[in-house]
């Protein structure tokens, strides 16, 4: 008799069963609760864009190398969306007349980039991305720091152990200007410096020396990148450093001169966050961009923003044991089955405790009661009705504590009263 081979997932794509959905939804409760904390309002975008969207401004690498395109039957080409911003940039374009400054936006969903599976890195993520657009203002960029601040401490991450780093695209425009790069090999550069940690220090020299630069150049490259207090020469900047010393951030923000960001569409600052200890890829980036709603074809607008994808930050809760123990049910309640005879009471009484607000679950097939209870034991179910004729008949039922093993009899008004007070 032939055997039939289980169909395999897509490779880099996630199963999220209960447990590993349980933990999704907590993070994405966390990034609703901070986002709306601040004044942003949540929307969402196709899953499908055209790919020409991102061939426009995202760089190719990521339109020609990562992201996943088909063309559909008349012939458009199109994308799953590797990211968020351009996506964003067209929706505002579209209805900027009627929109009210500055756009406060976040969302929370599934992605896509056609890369390497490894520890860290899937095909398939969930990402918290968060905008803010209409303010030219560097106090814009340090309020969307702030943010990615106050939601570390609210994952209990120190500025001990996680770290945001900063710098500015138009302050190194400048300070490359002055060492004769040029603006036609403005690009390229910067695509040298974020590469600068991925590379040994041999074929980065040589990648910058291939791409035109001269040896006089790159010494002052590094120089560059070696100065810890540039930043001071950027105006936006020192505004950035003040918002978060304002805002009781600033301990989580560190001056990197190595931060560029390989997307093309940035203009200001950008940033990236690191765990302290230098286990892990980028937590999340972003940064400003002040051309990318024009170039999509609306007005120029400006904005600031970052994203963040859930595979590094749960990692990271992990390594440093603060993941979280989630329950592995909603239910409360589980509502036994006596009998076949005691069905009909036994699904009364599991529909109005559910109408009253409490999560109850119920036996469907008589069994005995001792497996009911181990039934209980495996979901974690903290609590258990046991619905007899005696019970019945005296208009109340038991309510067993599932922990404590304790089992005291309830009459119904009584027995929501009890299961509210749980947090049921």
């Amino acid at each position: 008799m032939a055997t039939q081979t289980t169909i395999q997932s897509v490779k880099g794509t996630r199963d999220f069963y209960p447990e590993t959905m349980a933990f999704r939804n907590w993070l994405y409760q966390k990034i609703r609760d901070i986002s709306e904390r601040f004044g942003y309002q949540e929307y969402e975008a196709p899953l499908l864009e055209r790919l020409e969207l991102y061939a426009a401004k995202s760089g190719e690498e990521l339109v020609k190398e990562q992201s996943f395109v088909l063309t559909d039957r008349g012939g458009d080409e199109l994308a799953l969306r590797p990211e968020l911003t351009p996506s964003l940039a067209r929706m505002v374009a579209q209805q900027q007349a009627t929109l009210v400054l500055p756009v406060r936006w976040f969302s929370f969903g599934p992605f896509w980039r056609y890369e390497r599976p490894q520890r860290g890195r899937s095909r398939e993520f969930f990402q918290w991305n968060i905008d803010l657009l209409g303010s030219d203002s560097a106090t814009a960029d340090g309020e969307i720091v702030s943010i990615a601040a106050e939601f570390f401490r609210s994952l209990g991450l120190g500025a001990d152990e996680v770290v945001i780093r900063i710098n500015s695209r138009r302050l190194m425009e400048r300070k490359l200007a002055g060492i004769g790069v040029g603006e036609e090999m403005r690009l390229d550069v910067f695509r040298l410096i974020d590469r600068r940690d991925r590379l040994p220090v041999d074929k980065w020299e040589a990648w910058a020396l291939d791409i035109g630069l001269t040896e006089g150049q790159l010494a002052a490259l590094r120089d560059l990148l070696a100065d810890p207090d540039l930043w001071r020469e950027s105006e936006e900047l020192r505004q950035v450093f003040a918002t978060a010393e304002a805002s009781g951030m600033a301990g989580y923000l560190l001056y990197d001169a190595g931060i560029v960001r390989g997307l093309d569409y940035y203009t200001g600052p950008v940033f990236e966050a690191y765990d302290r200890a230098g286990r892990f890829r980028a937590i999340f980036g972003g940064g400003r961009y002040d051309n990318l709603v024009a170039d999509v074809g609306g007005e120029r607008i400006t904005g600031v923003g970052f994203a963040m994808g859930d595979v590094i930050i749960e990692l990271l809760l992990e390594r440093l044991g603060k993941r979280p123990e989630l329950p592995l049910t909603p239910t409360t309640v589980l509502v036994t089955l006596f009998d076949a005879e005691l069905y009909a009471p036994t699904v009364t009484l599991a529909g109005r405790l559910r109408r009253a607000g409490i999560n109850a679950e119920q036996v469907l097939e008589p069994m005995r009661l001792g497996k009911q209870l181990r039934y209980a034991d495996r979901k974690e179910i903290p609590f258990v009705i046991i619905l007899g004729p005696d019970e019945l008949q005296a208009g109340q039922v038991v309510l067993k504590e599932m922990k404590t093993g304790d089992q005291q009899p309830y009459a119904e008004a009584d027995l929501i009263e009890r299961l509210k007070a749980t947090g049921g």
